[in-house]
Parts: C-alpha cells; sequence; structure tokens
C-alpha cells in the first residue's frame, strides 16, 4: 500500500475530497494540519488513515518530525503534497529531506515559484511574455518606466495571488510605493498588460501527458478586485480554445511537469500590443504547480460532470484515468461584497437561477478579500445565459 502524506487536508474545506479520492484508490492516507482532529468534519475524518496535529504549519521543525514520526510508524512514503501554493516550497523541502522523489524538489523552486524566473520558460517556447525589472531602488524603475510607459504593475516576485500586487500610474505612486512596500520581499515590476487572464488547467501524468484538461477565464483583474473591494467574476469555459489547449501543452514541456494538477495563466491580449502580440493572442502570466484555488475544481466538475478529485487520485494511484468529462457548459462564479447595494436580494437569486446554482455560500474572511462575502456558482449552457446571470447577481442599486 502507497503511502501518501497530505499537508493541511482541512485548507481549503473542499480540500477532504482529494483525501477521500486516494483512500478509495487504496493508498493510506497520512494527514498533517494544525486543526484539532475533533474538530475536522466527519468527512474528512473517514479520509483519513491518520492524522497527526502539529501546533502550527507555519513551524518547520514540528512538521518535520511529523513526517519522521509517520515514516517510522508506516514506513517509506511516496507522495506528499499539500496542493496549496502557500505550502509549495516547504512540500519540496520536505521531499527533499525525506527523499520522496515523486514531487518537485528544492532545487527546482526557483522556476516553478519565481516570476521573473517563469519568463524563461515561457520564452523558450515562443510565448511572450511582459517585460521586466526587478524593483530595486525608484532609478532603476524609473529608467524601465521610461522605455514601457505607464502604468506598470508591481508584485511580490515569489508571491501568492494577487496579494501586495498594485498598478502604478506616475511617480508619486512609484514614491509611495518605495515608501510603503514591505522591506524584505523582492519585487518584480512588468510592463501593463491589457489583457483578461485564461488559465489552461489539467491533470498531467508521469510521462508530462494530460489526463484532463480545461480553463478558466477572469475578465476582471484579480488585483483590482482586491485592491478596489470590487465583486468576483470567473467562468470554466465550455470549450477550452486551440491556442489555450496548445501553449499549456507546450508549457507543461517546457517546465518539466509531472504526475501534478496545475494552473497556467496566460493573458489574452485586448488590443494590440507591441512587443506582445494582436489583439486575442496569448501571453505567458505565470505557472502555478497545484490545482486552481477554491471552489475551482468543485466548478470543473460541474461544467463538465466529471470529478476531478478521482482524476487527480488515479494519476497517483495507477498514472491513468477512465473518467472522461460528459456534457460541457459554462460554471460561473460571482462573488458579491456585502458593502454594495445590490438590485436582486439572494432570495429572488434563487427564486430565478435555483435549478442552475450549484453552490451558494458565505465564505470567511480569509478568502472574502479575493472572492466577495457571498457567492454564488451555476452552471449554463450558453454564454448568453452566463452573461444575464452576471448581470442580474451583480448590479447594483444607482
Amino acid at each position: 500500500m502507497k503511502n501518501f502524506v497530505f499537508i493541511s487536508p482541512n485548507f481549503p474545506a473542499n480540500y477532504w475530497l482529494f483525501c477521500r479520492a486516494l483512500k478509495k484508490n487504496g493508498l493510506n492516507v497520512l494527514g498533517i494540519g494544525d486543526q484539532p482532529y475533533e474538530e475536522l468534519t466527519e468527512d474528512l475524518k473517514n479520509s483519513l488513515n491518520e492524522y497527526y496535529k502539529v501546533s502550527n504549519l507555519e513551524n518547520d521543525e514540528e512538521v518535520y518530525r511529523a513526517v519522521a514520526f509517520l515514516i517510522f510508524k508506516h514506513g517509506k512514503i511516496d507522495w506528499l503534497e499539500s496542493n496549496n501554493e502557500y505550502w509549495l516550497e516547504r512540500d519540496a523541502r520536505l521531499r527533499t529531506a525525506f527523499h520522496i522523489t515523486s514531487g518537485f524538489q528544492e532545487e527546482d523552486i526557483p522556476r516553478i515559484k519565481y516570476k521573473s524566473r517563469m519568463k524563461e520558460y515561457y520564452n523558450r517556447i515562443g510565448i511572450p511574455t511582459a517585460r521586466y525589472c526587478m524593483a530595486e531602488t525608484e532609478e532603476k524603475c524609473l529608467e524601465f518606466i521610461r522605455n514601457v510607459g505607464w502604468p506598470v504593475v508591481v508584485k511580490p516576485d515569489n508571491g501568492v495571488g494577487a496579494s501586495h500586487t498594485y498598478r502604478l500610474e506616475n511617480e508619486g505612486q512609484l514614491a509611495d510605493f518605495f515608501r510603503t512596500k514591505e522591506p524584505d520581499i523582492p519585487y518584480i515590476m512588468e510592463e501593463y498588460v491589457c489583457a483578461e487572464v485564461n488559465s489552461y488547467d489539467a491533470v498531467i501524468d508521469s510521462r508530462g501527458e494530460p489526463l484532463f484538461e480545461t480553463g478558466n477565464v477572469t475578465p476582471v483583474s484579480i488585483m483590482d478586485i482586491v485592491n478596489n473591494e470590487d465583486n468576483s467574476i470567473f467562468y470554466i469555459l465550455k470549450n477550452l480554445p486551440g491556442d489555450t489547449r496548445q501553449a499549456g501543452r507546450a508549457t507543461v514541456k517546457s517546465f518539466g511537469v509531472r504526475s501534478r494538477f496545475v494552473h497556467f495563466e496566460f493573458f489574452r491580449l485586448l488590443k494590440d500590443q507591441e512587443g506582445l502580440g494582436r489583439k486575442g493572442d496569448l501571453v505567458g502570466l505565470e505557472v502555478n504547480m497545484r490545482p486552481c484555488g477554491g471552489f475551482t475544481p468543485d466548478m470543473m466538475d460541474f461544467a463538465g460532470t466529471t470529478d476531478v478529485y478521482k482524476i487527480w487520485a488515479d494519476m497517483i494511484a495507477y498514472d491513468r484515468t477512465d473518467i472522461h468529462p460528459g456534457e460541457r457548459k459554462y460554471c460561473a462564479f460571482a462573488g458579491r461584497r456585502d458593502n454594495k447595494d445590490f438590485v436582486m436580494s439572494h432570495e429572488d437569486i434563487m427564486k430565478k437561477y435555483g435549478d442552475r446554482i450549484k453552490m451558494s455560500d458565505r465564505l470567511p474572511e480569509v478568502l472574502a478579500a479575493a472572492m466577495g462575502n457571498q457567492i454564488y456558482i451555476g452552471v449554463f449552457g450558453a454564454k448568453k445565459e452566463m452573461d444575464e446571470f452576471y448581470k442580474d447577481v451583480l448590479k447594483c442599486q444607482t
């Protein structure tokens, strides 16, 4: 029986489904987390063979001791994953320290976590990326801006999501950024790209071939959603465009991806942009060597009447799957802010769209910044139906 260590199986809340699928496939599923066992959901408890509680997952020494104990008790660990961007670096350090060879090692981290290093691997396969400089001094940044023009975007070179990401419009904002930025975090500055974000999401086998593929579109910048406290929208595509599929598969090869669930992000240009391409072209943004966050795996299931949790677990257990998506639809996410006065109440939305709503929930504050306080996830056979849903759900009082 293969031993699988799952780091933080309780967060996000839907990740117990990964554990359940692993256990159903015959793996010995060993969880490490900092939530007391008695507070875990019954679903998660039933999906684990053992749970080791640490006082704080941020404490590397404690987590190392936990892995060492599980090895002592269960023998060699075959897989160790969190499927969570926040823990990817520590996952790699743990694999390296305990000779777990089924995933990225510590030496792989720079090219899969640092935005400045990712560009080389996009460029190798002919996918353009935004021009950049490391935001080390105001003088260096101003020299860069003289070449690319305003606005520019600054963000941590090794960051998660849109945290600490800003669009700068002028020298005053640049000076404010340098006065208030975190002093010990390396930042990257990029030319602004007028685009929407398109993703390539896939479960990749040990040969670098996709077992499952889909993609989503984020028409509004996550950076703007967070910084402007705006509503959040994105949707799973009914059909993955051919150029996204081609770019995603090429990126898998360039980065040497094996046996992973991945989320690669591309800009799709909304207008011609010198040095990057014509309107509609794809531009490399960043790679994420884990599933798209939040409820997106569930949305993939809703859009394709499939089970991506099992597809991923099949990849782990068998390096293949017999599951194939059924009839495909759009799956739309809408996140509403509590500080806005919406035309339609929750009751109105459920009355009109109840048969198409797959999830409706309140989010904790830790997730609300990027996703909204109240979320609705629905499926639609046609884009015009989805567009009407967004118009209704997000329309505010004038």
